[in-house]
């Protein structure tokens, strides 16, 4: 392997030297403990509440709208049981999609093994969610809806602003799953109606072990993890110090930069797309074509099995996924992937592609030369090819013979 060439940063992205930079004081230098009183650790707390009005800017929020946690499956825990906590007088229903990270599907698992009713909304075959079904699918008793900014697997962005009109004009509360959106493309919560919206910071060049809950002022949600009273008596433990200055950090560098790299890796992209889809027979391009992630890339192989394209690529210095790094210890099709009709023989042939800042374009090249090769080898050694083109061809020769 002579080069590494890293698109899987929907998994998780490097740290921006910047943002290490910034954090390494407080593992070393500045240990303090943010809750102590006196002189040594107070700027510990000041370095806390300047990376809380970071993200609060980028989000068009108040800082004390920012929650910090341990990720961004801490914060869509704690939005869906403590909303169900806190609204269950009012109703037990719930409503989100087919398409959630696990993080929002299990903890509806959980809900509903207390009593709670989930509503699973449908895609269409780009991802999106149908307008009408989720306004049909409301009912008195529905408490919450939770529609994820971004896919996480196949970048299809949802109309966020549509249904946050829609939940304030029917009263409910609105939370989005934004860790793989926050930092990528622009996010204003006022503007587009959100009550909750969860984040993680290692999804955008920041640290891991890290994310936040922002919480609208007027919703009235309980602790999720109790003990102390940092995090204003909401998130009890010793703040992460480093991290949380990692993250605010790194929300810093997005909210400046966040243009121009949308503008790079949406170019990279399309040409990335382009090149796949015009070079690589019986391949299909999985999410919505324009109304996606900036850097995100997913294609359906056909006649390919997902696990050895991967194993082969990696032997070729390419990182990519078939998925959520979540779910890559299983041998089951992507949900999401099934969620928007795929067959499982096609979803099994999955692979995203998920580019970074530093994503150049002789790198898209050298992938794609190497993703044709690999196709291809897979390909011949399999007999539902063999017997697809073969099929092909005698279908071709006896209306030949006819005509």
């Amino acid at each position: 392997m002579e080069q590494l060439i890293y698109l899987d940063n929907a998994a998780t992205t490097k740290v921006n030297p910047k943002v290490l930079d910034a954090m390494l004081p407080y593992f070393s230098d500045k240990f303090g403990n943010p809750s102590s009183v006196y002189g040594f650790a107070s700027g510990n707390k000041q370095a806390i509440t300047e990376a809380r009005e970071n993200v609060a800017e980028i989000l068009g929020a108040d800082p004390s709208e920012i929650y910090f946690t341990g990720g961004g499956s801490e914060a869509d825990n704690w939005a869906l049981k403590a909303t169900a906590d806190a609204y269950e007088k009012k109703g037990k229903h719930i409503i989100t999609t087919k398409i959630e990270h696990h993080a929002i599907l299990h903890t509806c698992e959980y809900l509903e093994s207390k009593g709670f009713e989930v509503t699973y909304l449908d895609v269409d075959e780009n991802g999106v969610v149908d307008m009408g079904q989720l306004r049909s699918s409301i009912r008195p008793d529905t408490i919450l809806i939770s529609v994820m900014f971004a896919n996480n697997e196949i970048g299809t962005m949802q109309p966020i602003a549509e249904i946050g009109r829609l939940a304030k004009e029917k009263g409910i509360l609105f939370h989005t799953d934004a860790v793989q959106a926050f930092g990528h493309v622009p996010i204003k919560v006022d503007e587009m109606g959100i009550d909750m919206l969860s984040a993680s910071g290692h999804k955008l060049n920041g640290p891991k072990g890290v994310g936040f809950l922002y919480i609208r002022k007027g919703v009235k949600i309980r602790s999720f993890i109790h003990g102390g009273a940092q995090e204003r008596k909401r998130r009890a433990g010793t703040e992460n110090v480093p991290g949380i200055v990692g993250l605010g950090t790194a929300a810093r560098i997005c909210a400046d930069t966040m243009e121009e790299r949308a503008r790079k890796e949406s170019e990279l992209r399309d040409y990335l797309i382009e090149r796949v889809m015009k070079e690589i027979p019986y391949t299909r391009l999985n999410g919505h074509r324009t109304k996606r992630l900036p850097n995100n890339a997913n294609f359906s192989f056909q006649f390919v099995e997902g696990e050895s394209m991967l194993i082969m690529l990696d032997m070729a210095g390419i990182c990519g996924s078939s998925g959520s790094a979540c779910t890559s210890g299983s041998l089951d099709p992507s949900h999401v992937l099934l969620a928007i009709g795929l067959p499982h023989e096609i979803a099994h042939g999955s692979l995203r592609l998920t580019l970074g800042d530093d994503t150049t374009r002789e790198q898209i090249d050298y992938v794609v030369e190497k993703l044709k090769e690999i196709v291809e080898k897979l390909r011949s050694m399999s007999p539902l090819y063999e017997d697809f083109i073969n099929g092909g061809k005698e279908v071709a020769e006896t209306k030949t013979e006819k005509k």
